[in-house]
């Protein structure tokens, strides 16, 4: 598996300032399977998981996490009340997960509420699910309907942390050397 897509898509994660990522690889038969038990290894330690959440022939969508902060995310009153309008049992961040899961591969449209598991806060996927076309103040890593400052500066947090984690990856440092 390419450390270079992991930092590319999963910098802020792999420092401990953004929930989760996701992304999508190129598979080849069993290889990430093998790939993934070998990443987890060293990223738990870390407190970080990598799973596939759904696989395809030859892609699979991959979802780079927190459990801890997922765990804090999830709390929120507004995401309890979003995951519950879609079927999501909200005992447990894991079982969430596990839902995740379950919808993004029982159905053909694409979950919405995915951006709580990237730690988007609760009211722009909100605003997002409800009118996904208007309202919006800003559009960066995800769309603005409310605290548009606040969003500018995670977009620049991210945007800074993605490009020196790609420095450091090309000057010689390893995954398990850059993460937090």
């Amino acid at each position: 598996m390419s450390e270079d897509k992991i930092v590319r898509y999963g910098a802020p994660t792999l420092a401990g300032i953004k929930t989760g990522s996701l992304f999508t690889l190129r598979i080849s038969s069993d290889d990430l399977r093998h790939d993934l038990s070998a990443l987890n290894k060293f990223l738990s330690k870390k407190g970080i998981r990598i799973i596939p959440l759904k696989v395809c022939e030859k892609y699979a969508l991959i979802y780079l996490y927190r459990p801890d902060m997922l765990d804090r995310d999830l709390k929120d009153p507004l995401a309890k009340k979003i995951l519950q309008r879609f079927g999501y049992s909200i005992s447990s961040s894991d079982r969430c997960v596990v839902d995740l899961v379950r919808r993004l591969n029982s159905s053909l449209a694409f979950p919405h509420e995915i951006g709580l598991f990237l730690g988007y806060p609760p009211s722009d996927v909100d605003g997002f699910i409800n009118n996904p076309n208007e309202g919006f103040c800003d559009v960066g890593y995800w769309k603005v309907y409310s605290n548009v400052d606040n969003a500018r500066k995670l977009f620049n947090r991210y945007k800074k942390c993605t490009e020196e984690y790609g420095r450091m990856l090309r000057s010689g440092r390893t995954l398990e050397q850059l993460v937090v």
